[in-house]
């Protein structure tokens, strides 16, 4: 699958079919050219699956039109949903979780660079 972000215990590679581990976020500003958000990476992977809006939207448990407004940062999803997404889907939670966090300091103006790791 060309861009997808599953989870690997693997050290992170920038070649497209293969992004995991921990230095993902900034391996995939590099594939995408431009600076990963929580939107951004939703709408890619929606795309890069071959989902509609209203079908991935029915395999998250939501609306056409939130996952339109998640895509369009119109709205933010909190950390708890964010896990949930990516579990839906088979990614692991945390760079979902991370992104969906570093959204909420975004739309909040804060200055802050948001990390997360596994427990």
């Amino acid at each position: 699958r060309r861009g997808s972000i599953r989870h690997s215990s693997a050290k992170a590679s920038c070649k497209p079919g293969f992004v995991s581990g921990p230095a993902v976020p900034a391996c995939l500003d590099e594939l995408i050219g431009e600076p990963l958000t929580f939107a951004g990476m939703v709408r890619n992977l929606r795309e890069t699956d071959g989902y509609t809006l209203a079908s991935m939207g029915k395999k998250l448990g939501c609306s056409a039109q939130f996952l339109s407004d998640v895509e369009h940062a119109r709205r933010t999803v909190s950390p708890k949903l964010a896990a949930r997404w990516a579990k839906a889907l088979g990614y692991h939670p945390v760079v979902w979780v991370q992104h969906a966090l570093q959204a909420e300091v975004d739309a909040a103006g804060l200055k802050l660079r948001v990390t997360v790791e596994a427990a």
